[in-house]
């Protein structure tokens, strides 16, 4: 196995500050148009032919293993390595110097360490093919618009970037680890999850009499209250289903005409995914009848299908395994629980053996609270950015490896 350390250490301050420039200048999802220029620049500037999805944000880009020899994806070994580029809307409140510059965005979950990382990867292998070439691809997926559903892997997918594809490896920040430890997983480590919109409407009225009325306001709170434990008890699986919005008036003294809330709902089981949004519909069809707070309002469901779980698989998280042991020691491998929370590079699982790896991000000299993926105040052990840019680089070399 070649020792990549060197190479890492020499471009430890570059992806340092690519971390910091990309959080101090976080894009919305879809957005990404700062951050796919710094990216197509950086690679460019290697000799690198990245190319922008036709979304106009998100780049993919072949890195072939012989500089010499223009190689065909058709013909050759390629691995994909990923990495989401975009941010939440949500705000920093990390008081580090190179917090985020814009209102209401935040890299709050870590997608600026996955895109110098995998910057670090790119850089680490064109150092590698100099004195080891080989007839072989590696592919940077950079993917935009991960944060929303279905996420922009379908569109990587879509123009074809998984095609020739071996496997796929990519790291994902987590706070819960140490930096230095990596999470590890055979099988399902995230949750199905899909999003939607619920809409109630009435004919709205004077607070003071709300018999005379739909009061839709007690009706959000009945659904919000009621609907998650209704659906879980149709389904007879654990789900976790949350309303992460809920809008409706604006005055004190007016019942609302329309009411929305939005949601989640999420399941760690493929087959209850797969029943989901018909059971959402029979709980609220249910629910939403007269009763002892009023008339029923009249509703609408706007369910958006979204995404599987990310599956890893046994082979693939086999190799990250021994890469990881490698590098940093055979302590460094954590186990790892499946996650509720659910990620895009489950379409790349979907199609292609793969592996997501959990990327220890706290400093273990901290006395500060581990904050949690999409935290106000979430920040890293920048220690973690060449821990990754190392795995990522080492795993596609071990696939590479005859």
């Amino acid at each position: 196995m070649i020792d990549l350390s060197g190479i890492l250490a020499a471009h430890d301050h570059e992806l340092m500050a690519i971390r910091r420039h990309l959080h101090a200048e976080p894009e919305a999802s879809g957005k990404e148009f700062l951050t796919t220029e710094l990216i197509v620049e950086r690679l460019s500037v290697e000799g690198l032919r990245p190319h922008v999805l036709g979304t106009g944000t998100g780049v993919v880009c072949d890195l072939p293993l012989d500089p010499a020899i223009d190689l065909d994806p058709a013909t050759v070994p390629v691995v994909a390595l990923r990495a989401d580029i975009d941010a939440l809307a949500m705000d920093d409140r990390t008081g580090a110097a190179y917090r985020s510059r814009v209102d209401g965005l935040a890299h709050a979950c870590g997608h600026d360490v996955h895109t110098a990382a995998l910057i670090g990867a790119a850089l680490t292998l064109l150092e590698v093919r100099q004195n080891s070439p080989q007839a072989a691809i590696v592919r940077l997926i950079f993917e935009p618009a991960e944060e929303t559903v279905p996420g922009g892997a379908v569109d990587v997918i879509a123009e074809g970037w998984l095609e020739h594809v071996g496997s796929v490896y990519g790291a994902h920040c987590d706070p819960k680890l140490d930096v230095g430890r990596l999470g590890l997983r055979t099988g399902a480590l995230t949750s199905a999850a899909d999003q939607f919109e619920l809409t109630i409407t009435g004919p709205g009225g004077h607070t003071a009499r709300p018999r005379e009325t739909v009061d839709l306001v007690r009706w959000a709170a009945r659904i919000a209250d009621r609907l998650w434990d209704d659906v879980q008890a149709r389904l007879g699986t654990p789900v976790t289903l949350v309303f992460g919005a809920v809008h409706g008036g604006a005055a004190a003294n007016v019942i609302p005409s329309t009411t929305t809330l939005r949601g989640s709902f999420r399941t760690a089981d493929r087959a209850t995914w797969a029943e989901g949004e018909a059971t959402v519909r029979k709980a609220l069809s249910e629910l939403l009848v007269d009763s002892d707070i009023g008339p029923a309002p009249l509703w609408d469901l706007d369910y958006g299908r979204g995404l599987p779980p990310v599956v890893n698989d046994p082979a693939t998280t086999d190799l990250v395994r021994r890469v990881v042991s490698r590098q940093l020691g055979p302590e460094a491998v954590a186990d790892t629980p499946q996650s509720v929370g659910g990620d895009s590079f489950a379409w790349y699982t979907e199609l292609v053996p793969g592996t997501y790896v959990r990327l220890g991000t706290h400093d273990p000299a901290s006395d500060a609270d581990r904050r949690d993926l999409h935290s106000a105040t979430f920040d890293v052990d920048e220690r973690a950015i060449t821990i990754a840019a190392g795995v990522l680089a080492g795993c596609a070399l071990a696939a590479l490896t005859p």
